[in-house]
């Protein structure tokens, strides 16, 4: 529906001071600090895409992915039996079978995400995105992170945008799809309004900020300005879309604060691992340092966290 997005105008002072707005906001303490990182903790997609992947640190993530969080720490919140891990493990496709058959050796459910379609440049033909993407489905992947081809953004082909997606969504089969959109590359906050419209009609089930690999990733303006076409797709359609900050995004407090910011825009159902993920490499390290902390009184060591 090209009326949605042929009139949009995105106020970038506005939401640039708002944004000033949220980095100001004060975090929270003690246990509602603990609690809040626990549920960051759960909607954390741990992540590995390095040219130097192997199947040994790909299976070491899968158990950091079951054991987010020291055993120890967690019975001294008394949280040890509440089933706590990341949201997903996110390889390449070329590792997705690596992390399946590692987390099918300890038992584990959780849902391995494999990036696609010409990640992370998206400068691939269209079949060749769509053959990556079947692909990384028949290894086990049960989420796709597609990345767009930004060219059809900055030429304004709106049209063009929807068609990709959707046949990426298309062969993505009962595999979830998560639509990133580079936003740092799409040079105005209008065109990253237009790009999160068009990927939600297209069948998106989530739309991500970034691949990690731009100069610029996850920022509270492109967040807020993704959020609220969320919102506005909601209140049209009756559908939630999901949303995932990656990029950047390395301290506690950050993930605080993008919690923080989803509950402000969307609601309290949007924060869970259905419908909320953080895109992570080095988050976690972060965020168990601050657990410990918290139970112990003072900072790790090292070897305090080995795993981390």
């Amino acid at each position: 529906e090209l009326g949605w997005i042929s009139k949009v105008h995105v106020n970038r002072p506005a939401v640039v001071r708002h944004a000033e707005r949220i980095k100001k906001w004060r975090t929270v303490k003690g246990n509602w600090q603990a609690a809040w990182l626990l549920k960051a903790v759960t909607c954390i997609d741990l992540t590995t895409l390095s040219g130097d992947d192997t199947p040994s640190n790909v299976h070491r993530l899968c158990f950091k992915a079951k054991h987010p969080i020291r055993e120890d720490l967690l019975k001294a919140l008394d949280m040890h039996d509440k089933g706590i891990t990341v949201g997903a493990v996110c390889v390449y496709p070329a590792r997705v079978t690596d992390a399946v058959n590692a987390l099918k050796a300890v038992g584990c459910n959780i849902p391995v995400a494999s990036v696609a379609a010409g990640f992370p440049s998206g400068q691939t033909p269209l079949e060749t995105k769509l053959a990556e993407i079947k692909l990384a489905v028949e290894y086990g992947a049960r989420e796709i992170d597609i990345v767009i081809s930004r060219s059809l953004v900055l030429t304004g082909q709106w049209e063009g945008l929807y068609e990709e997606i959707r046949q990426c969504r298309e062969a993505c089969g009962e595999a979830h799809m998560k639509t990133i959109l580079a936003t740092g590359e799409l040079g105005s906050l209008a065109n990253v309004y237009k790009a999160s419209m068009i990927a939600m009609m297209a069948g998106s089930d989530f739309i991500k900020t970034s691949t990690g690999k731009e100069v610029e990733n996850a920022t509270f303006p492109v967040g807020v300005v993704m959020m609220r076409a969320i919102r506005e797709f909601y209140w049209q359609t009756g559908n939630k879309v999901g949303f995932k900050p990656a990029g950047g995004i390395r301290t506690a407090k950050e993930a605080i604060t993008w919690l923080m910011l989803v509950k402000e825009e969307l609601g309290v159902e949007w924060l869970t691992p259905e419908l909320f993920r953080l895109g992570a490499s080095s988050l976690l390290e972060d965020i168990e340092k601050q657990i410990f902390y918290h139970v112990t009184g003072s900072y790790a060591l090292r070897h305090d966290l080995a795993m981390a």
